[in-house]
């Protein structure tokens, strides 16, 4: 029974890819009543749920127990999440609260992904399924969705990227080819060009190795976790705001994007859109007094701005949800999850760096670090693919499995995402090594 459990989670896994990848766009249809149609909260929230449900059994299934020594971070942000959507229970008041409690409790526990992304195997076929089928749907959806969203849809690409040295001509032309069109789509869109740019640099990495040491890589991935609090502390006391770029670019930047209604207009790259933003949640925090444990996932912070759209439904002015990821941890979790949250990141990026046999789980070790980064400034919270892969990068960080792969070992992995017949190949190297174990061994060795 437990084998064939095996083989139905194993075979329907990959296939929630797709259906995480549609619900990170179906809110942005250029089609409102086909918007009202498919962006159902119950149906989507069932889905939400099996989606977790089966990586969970996925997890209980093929992770593998080796790994629990890097997983203790995850273990612990994952167990305060826990606790902070207990406490969300006894908090909820109304209808709303409720609403927001079920929501977040999706994506705050979506970090069990980690555990079956350790597996090789199950990780590969993720990635499988989305570059043979939900890749090629696009097709249709890029008629459906605005512009500014198909990185949303392709941001599987931005992980694939990092490992094109190694790919066949023939997919590296893809890959280029669909970041060029998610680039040129909109440039307004800055997110999606910042999220698909860096890994395109990042890959040059690859081709210096022999000049760029590891300690050189540590100290380029310490740059990347200290700037953001430097400068989040430079801004609180006013010595320097790093948003306001006006203040120190001489020239207006804009460029052609699309609004939230779809039309295409000017779109300044200069605005400062994040500055209040860190002042309504540090502000809030302060006078509720919820900045240790965080106000729990069931309540967003007061404000003043988008709250007014908010008071109409909640009676409240409080925001949910903010595009700054690190602001919804803090506002959620407290300065305790916050510090989890850092601590997570870290040590994955770090073990990737410091502890692997092949360059691509070091490039992977640095983009987590960005990633760090990058959620001061946006990376929030969401039931996304852009936050699916996000745990899947660093499930591969902390796997054991794949830290000790040589680069020609990743070599045949990556390809198999592509091509079965590398499967096949991995498949028979792995019997073959296994073989030559079980001949150098004692009986009581193999056993072990």
């Amino acid at each position: 029974m437990g084998s064939t459990n095996k083989h139905i989670i194993a075979k329907t896994l990959p296939v929630t890819i797709l259906f995480v990848t549609v619900y990170s766009v179906i809110g942005f249809s250029n089609y409102i009543p086909l918007d009202s149609v498919f962006n159902n909260t119950t149906i989507w929230w069932a889905i939400s749920g099996t989606i977790l449900i089966l990586f969970f059994l996925s997890g209980y299934y093929f992770y593998d127990r080796n790994n629990n020594k890097n997983m203790i971070f995850i273990f612990l942000y994952i167990a305060w999440n826990i606790i902070s959507l207990i406490r969300g229970s006894f908090v909820a008041e109304i209808y709303w609260d409720w609403k927001a409690l079920i929501g977040n409790s999706m994506v705050l526990l979506l970090p069990i992904v980690t555990f079956p992304a350790t597996n090789l195997s199950i990780s590969q076929s993720l990635m499988s399924f989305y570059t043979k089928y939900t890749i090629p749907i696009f097709i249709i959806f890029a008629f459906i969705i605005r512009t500014d969203a198909w990185g949303f849809y392709l941001m599987g690409v931005t992980l694939l990227i990092i490992f094109i040295p190694i790919i066949s001509s023939k997919h590296k032309a893809l890959l280029f080819i669909i970041t060029a069109i998610v680039l040129i789509a909109d440039l307004g869109a800055r997110s999606n060009v910042i999220k698909f740019s860096v890994p395109i640099l990042l890959i040059l990495i690859y081709y210096f190795r022999e000049f760029i040491s590891t300690k050189t890589l540590s100290f380029f991935k310490n740059i990347l976790f200290i700037t953001p609090i430097i400068l989040f502390i430079l801004g609180v006391t006013g010595l320097f705001n790093v948003f306001k770029m006006k203040d120190y670019l001489k020239k207006e930047v804009t460029t052609t994007g699309v609004d939230i209604y779809g039309d295409r207009s000017e779109v300044s790259l200069t605005d400062d859109t994040r500055t209040f933003l860190f002042e309504e949640v540090l502000s809030s925090a302060i006078k509720n007094d919820y900045w240790l444990y965080g106000r729990t996932p069931t309540r967003g912070n007061d404000s003043y701005t988008f709250g007014l759209i908010e008071f109409e439904l909640t009676g409240r002015y409080e925001r949910l949800t903010n595009e700054i990821g690190l602001a919804n941890v803090f506002t959620w979790s407290g300065i305790i999850g916050v510090i989890l949250y850092l601590a997570l990141f870290y040590h994955a990026s770090s073990i990737a760096i410091s502890k692997s046999n092949n360059i691509f789980v070091k490039i992977l070790g640095i983009y987590i670090a960005f990633r760090w980064l990058y959620s001061w400034i946006e990376d929030y919270q969401n039931f996304s693919l852009n936050f699916l892969l996000l745990w899947v990068m660093i499930g591969l960080c902390l796997s054991n499995s794949f830290r000790d792969m040589s680069n020609k070992e990743i070599k045949i992995w990556v390809r198999g995402i592509f091509d079965t017949r590398y499967v096949r190949y991995q498949k028979k190297l792995l019997k073959k090594s296994l073989y030559e174990k079980s001949k150098n061994s004692s009986p009581t060795n193999m056993l072990q």
